[in-house]
């Protein structure tokens, strides 16, 4: 690549010197009044807007220096510069009746797929920030060329017999089948992406034609909304995906005051999310994640444009539940796409975990709400942990071009991969044409913007939020800033005053993660301890008259931490810093979580962020995950517990004959509870509970009854009164993925116990040598540990499996705990009756078990 393509020293161009000023425009900035048209100069910010306690300084002012950040950003620009307008035009131009005769693109942009159009519009936006970090025009020149094309596309629409305005590489026909009814594949998505693009373009580059163009594009959005009536707009237009609409229409009007876009946005709040989490409420459980979070974007801009508190409630509160309750340790989150229930991680993984989109909307989410709320660092800690831990490693370093995956899978050897299908094969990165998705879109805006984020200012502060190699002129104070840095890969950032100087404070941010180790944060202003002390997880206040030539250093030790997942505090991952550490395992593809011995961990000589550990017997290198690239890995280890006395942890006997609660005799854990038809029958002793299958009647226990067990047995008497395939005797986990069951009989006609955990291929199972007696009490045993499972009927061994690839260490707290009923909801219940329930900590012997039988029997 051309080095007149590389993040360059600013000269601060024209149109780009007022961006920091005008903080209510976007937070971004808008074109300075030199270039700007008459009608643009002096207008007044919209009423009733909440401009940002800090800003962003423009990107013009901050230069990259050498770094991996730097490097994604030359490969991404260099596929900006390399990628052909027309075969990305041509869908548009047949669309609008105009002649294109070059070669259609792949994937999302298959002229046959409903979302084709959408990589133009995240193609506009990379190159509108390319050009504005770089101050190369050969960005904006081809950001000119592809709007001038676009302009005219749309202005040919109404010969098209589509409404004036309606600019798109579909017909507009797809419009009338969503507000049918219909489910078309998320059009108002890319309209989104398109006007987004746009809009960049006219903020970053200068390019009044693309200002021109969306404000057509928003007025065609509100004559198409406007005839609809709320319920339309929520039951019909909201349930399909539509990005950001009322984030770019809110853009929009933070930039041109007109009204009709800031109406036209509030037409897109989805109340059915909304509500929820106005109300503190997290019911994102089974929404598709990218687009939810892309509307809570929204929610942040229309705080801003409207300065209504409920707006910002909801997104925060958003914020603050994803990023808690439904994060990976790398900091992204969705497993196949999806949010499941709040702290549901390691019974959820896979290699579809953490879509990239989603984490490259959550980072502006944050970004934007720091922007209001800088006394509340946890949003840059987590914007940096997940920079570093999922977004600077999804791109391909060997690309010339900067391809990039669609997730970041995290199941026991993933490899970084695409979404599979359309032109794309698991473990494989995006392609120059063949594989447009929405993450080959967001990663050309991804990367042409780290430096959007690395410093802030306000008033009479410059805030260091990242700790990335840059150099910084914060023009209003005349004052040049240069970070220089090894960091994560060493402790200590060094930031140098080059020019200028003056009073003002010098905020440097004090990462949240350091609260874990042992050591503070040590600052020295020109080789002198600063005599200042900040918490983890707040900004560090430097106030003074600055000089050039004035150096602060700042240390922040780093240790490895171990981190326990939320659901399995026996599944942990390492991070050293702020970085995650991944078991970086070649060509060999685990089977399941390793069992890793924390102590073994050690640094290698010379090294600050590769280590080795011993996991499964044999040593493995640990690395910075990001570093990761064309091979396995591991980021999560399952860590054993200490051993203590074999005994019984749990026992439901069943002898309450009435009510609708049973009590654990041993008091260990709460009380079950007979849910729907269950009742109560004489047992094998006393009473037990009568399960009606075609009421669904179940027994409901309490969560964590296996947590932290590497060994079990599971034993209970039960009488089938009606043998039904995959009727379960019990079934403990969390969801139809993620379990430890018996089932009475399955399609082999033989009982089944099983183990699986979500990542697995295919579940670990023992088949007894029959179905379960019919009629009469049996009394069933299921032992595992040490690799090997055994089923036992009536005390008597039915069935062996001795290469068990997981453990049940790593079920964890499962949450659903049932007798008579399976996780998956379309298996039938028991028709029967089960007494005698236990739980014991090892996995029996089969003198033991038989032993058990005996003393219940």
């Amino acid at each position: 690549m051309n080095a007149s393509h590389h993040p360059a020293r600013p000269n601060r161009r024209h149109f780009i010197a007022a961006a920091g000023a005008a903080a209510i425009a976007l937070s971004l900035g808008a074109p300075a009044s030199a270039t700007a048209r008459p009608a643009d100069r002096g207008r007044p910010v919209p009423a009733g807007t909440v401009p940002p306690r800090l800003t962003p300084l423009p990107l013009s002012s901050i230069t990259l220096l050498n770094s991996p950040f730097r490097e994604n950003m030359r490969r991404t620009c260099a596929y900006l510069l390399f990628v052909d307008p027309d075969r990305l035009l041509h869908t548009f131009r047949l669309n609008a009746g105009l002649p294109s005769s070059a070669e259609p693109c792949g994937g999302w942009e298959d002229p046959a797929v409903q979302l084709r159009g959408h990589s133009t519009g995240h193609l506009l936006s990379g190159l509108a920030q390319a050009h504005a970090n770089t101050e190369d025009d050969a960005y904006a020149a081809k950001g000119r060329v592809i709007v001038d094309a676009l302009a005219a596309c749309q202005a040919a629409s109404p010969a098209a017999r589509y409404t004036p305005g309606y600019l798109s590489a579909f017909p507009e026909q797809v419009f009338d089948q969503l507000e049918a009814g219909g489910r078309p594949w998320a059009p108002y998505y890319t309209i989104h992406k398109i006007m987004a693009g746009l809009l960049d373009q006219y903020l970053l580059s200068g390019n009044y034609q693309a200002l021109d163009v969306v404000r057509s594009m928003a007025a065609w959005v509100e004559t198409r909304t406007s005839r609809l009536t709320v319920d339309q707009m929520q039951t019909l237009v909201l349930r399909v995906e539509f990005g950001g609409m009322n984030e770019v229409l809110s853009n929009l009007y933070l930039v041109t005051g007109d009204p009709a876009h800031l109406r036209t946005a509030r037409r897109f709040d989805h109340e059915d999310l909304y509500g929820p989490l106005a109300a503190g409420r997290d019911e994102l459980d089974g929404r598709h994640a990218n687009t939810e979070i892309a509307k809570i974007v929204g929610a942040a801009r229309e705080y801003e444009a409207t300065g209504e508190q409920r707006y910002r409630d909801i997104a925060a509160y958003f914020w603050d539940t994803v990023v808690h309750h439904h994060s990976y340790a790398i900091g992204g989150n969705s497993n196949q796409e999806f949010f499941g229930p709040p702290g549901e991680i390691v019974s959820r993984l896979s290699e579809v975990t953490c879509e990239n989109c989603n984490s490259y909307n959550m980072l502006k989410l944050g970004r934007q709400l720091f922007l209001h709320d800088p006394g509340n660092a946890a949003y840059m800690d987590h914007y940096e942990w997940t920079l570093y831990n999922q977004m600077l490693g999804e791109q391909d370093p060997d690309a010339e071009h900067g391809f990039v995956t669609y997730y970041t899978g995290l199941w026991a050897g993933s490899q970084r991969q695409v979404k599979g299908g359309l032109g794309t094969a698991p473990g494989s990165y995006s392609s120059d044409y063949d594989n447009f998705s929405c993450d080959h879109g967001t990663g050309m805006e991804t990367h042409t913007k780290f430096a959007d984020s690395i410093y802030f200012r306000s008033e009479d502060a410059l805030w260091v939020n990242l700790f990335i190699p840059s150099q910084v002129t914060w023009a209003e104070r005349g004052v040049t800033l240069r970070q220089e840095t090894r960091y994560p890969d060493a402790d200590t950032t060094r930031l140098t005053v080059t020019s200028g100087g003056g009073r003002f404070t010098l905020k440097v941010r004090i990462p949240g993660w350091l609260a874990d180790h042992r050591s503070h944060a040590r600052v020295r202003v020109n080789g002198r301890p600063a005599g200042v002390h900040s918490e983890p997880g707040t900004y560090l206040a430097l106030t003074r008259n600055w000089r050039s030539g004035d150096v602060v250093e700042v240390a922040l030790p780093m240790e490895p931490v171990w981190r326990p997942a939320p659901d399995n505090p026996q599944v942990r991952s390492l991070s050293h810093g702020p970085v995650v550490l991944a078991g970086a395992y070649g060509s060999t593809v685990s089977q399941t979580i390793p069992h890793i011995d924390p102590a073994s961990v050690r640094r290698l000589p010379r090294s600050s962020t590769e280590f080795t550990a011993t996991a499964d017997g044999a040593q493995v290198s640990l690395l910075p995950f990001h570093r990761i690239q064309h091979q396995h890995y591991n980021v999560y280890w399952a860590v054993s517990p200490k051993a203590g006395r074999e005994r019984e942890i749990v026992h439901y006997a069943f002898d309450e004959g009435h009510g609708s609660t049973t009590a654990d005799s041993l008091r260990s854990f709460p009380d079950g509870e007979l849910a729907a038809g269950a009742g109560w029958t004489a047992g094998r002793t006393g009473a037990a509970v009568a399960l009606d299958s075609a009421a669904g009647g179940h027994v409901v226990l309490p969560p964590g009854l296996l947590t932290g067990l590497a060994e079990l047995t599971v034993s209970a008497w039960v009488r089938v009164d009606s043998l039904s395939n995959s009727a379960r005797v019990f079934d403990l986990g969390y969801h139809k993925d993620t379990y430890l069951f018996l089932a009475v009989r399955t399609g082999t006609g033989k009982a089944r116990a099983a183990l699986k955990i979500a990542g697995m291929e295919a579940e670990d199972f023992i088949d007894a040598s029959d179905a379960l007696p019919q009629g009469r009490w049996t009394h069933v045993a299921l032992t595992v540990g040490g690799g090997t499972g055994v089923l036992y009927v009536d005390g008597v061994e039915s069935g062996r499996n001795d290469a068990m690839v997981s453990s049940p260490l790593l079920l964890g707290t499962t949450t659903h705990n049932y007798l008579g009923r399976s996780q998956n909801s379309k298996h039938p219940y028991l028709q029967g009756a089960i007494d005698g329930f236990r739980v014991h900590n090892r996995a029996l012997s089969a003198t033991d078990v038989a032993a058990l039988f005996r003393t219940d029997a």
